[in-house]
């Protein structure tokens, strides 16, 4: 009789550690490691209403959704083009595209507007689609501002899309074969998708806007912390850096970064020397 209780005891025990394990680790799969999000700033015009208000009269069968993306986010496009070296007409076609003039399921949900997906190393929110493979992994923004940010760290921190950035920022035909040729996509219509995108819509217009035309308020750097105060005039790079954590860690932009430094492209090596004054 002893020997029944004591068996009947350990199955109980057994079975309500089995269910707060299982507890556990579903708390632990819901807790995700979300990336900080700047609030966007106002960019200003660059004649986005004008150019789509003409491109309509001299066409008036243009998609008026594809039109009224160009209104939203060109501006957005030439900022990154500033910032980044990457063609407005690129970004924009690309936007357009990949996110079906921001109006699929990934970009109306998840602000993802250029089909990002998750990769190693990703620590910010995260969705699950049917692509290449059923239930891949794409990242997720807060913000569409974020997602036009993350699209040109994703081209100019990687090495295989380095060549890229030898065309200029007014080559978009070279562009948009160098995209297909460095693996972004595996559609090989899709050069041929982004320049129609950019020569129907005159997107090539964006690319011509001049930096001096283009002024906006920067947002106010965060505060400095120990190791910016302690480090603050230069830093040895180590394996995992790339220059936008290493700018991140010390309140600067990439391209302050690489101004200071004199560097031509993103590339760094374990133990150089960067200057951060």
């Amino acid at each position: 009789m002893k020997f029944k209780i004591i068996i009947t005891l350990f199955c109980t025990a057994l079975l309500f550690s089995c269910g707060s394990s299982k507890n556990a680790t579903n708390k632990k799969k819901n807790t995700e490691v979300v990336s900080v999000e700047k609030k966007p700033v106002k960019l200003p015009s660059v004649d986005e209403v004008e150019i789509t208000k003409k491109l309509k009269r001299k066409n008036p069968k243009l998609n008026k959704y594809t039109l009224a993306y160009i209104r939203k986010y060109a501006p957005l496009a030439v900022h990154e083009m500033h910032e980044n070296k990457i063609p407005a007409s690129i970004t924009l076609a690309q936007g357009i595209l990949e996110s079906g003039r921001g109006r699929s399921e990934l970009a109306m949900k998840s602000n993802n507007h250029f089909g990002i997906k998750c990769h190693t190393g990703w620590q910010g929110q995260r969705v699950y689609h049917d692509d290449d493979e059923k239930g891949e992994c794409f990242r997720k923004y807060k913000y569409v501002e974020t997602s036009f940010d993350d699209h040109s760290k994703f081209l100019t921190q990687r090495r295989r899309y380095a060549f890229l950035f030898s065309y200029g920022t007014k080559d978009y035909i070279k562009w948009a074969k160098g995209l297909r040729k460095a693996g972004y996509a595996t559609d090989k219509k899709y050069p041929n998708k982004l320049i129609k995108i950019i020569e129907d819509y005159k997107l090539y217009e964006f690319d011509d806007v001049k930096k001096k035309n283009f002024k906006y308020e920067k947002p106010k750097r965060e505060k400095k912390t120990k190791e910016t105060i302690t480090k603050s005039k230069s830093y040895k790079v180590k394996k995992g850096d790339t220059l936008y954590s290493i700018s991140r860690r010390f309140g600067l932009s990439v391209s302050e970064l690489k101004e200071i430094n004199g560097l031509t492209d993103n590339t760094i090596s374990v133990g150089q020397k960067l200057k951060l004054k």
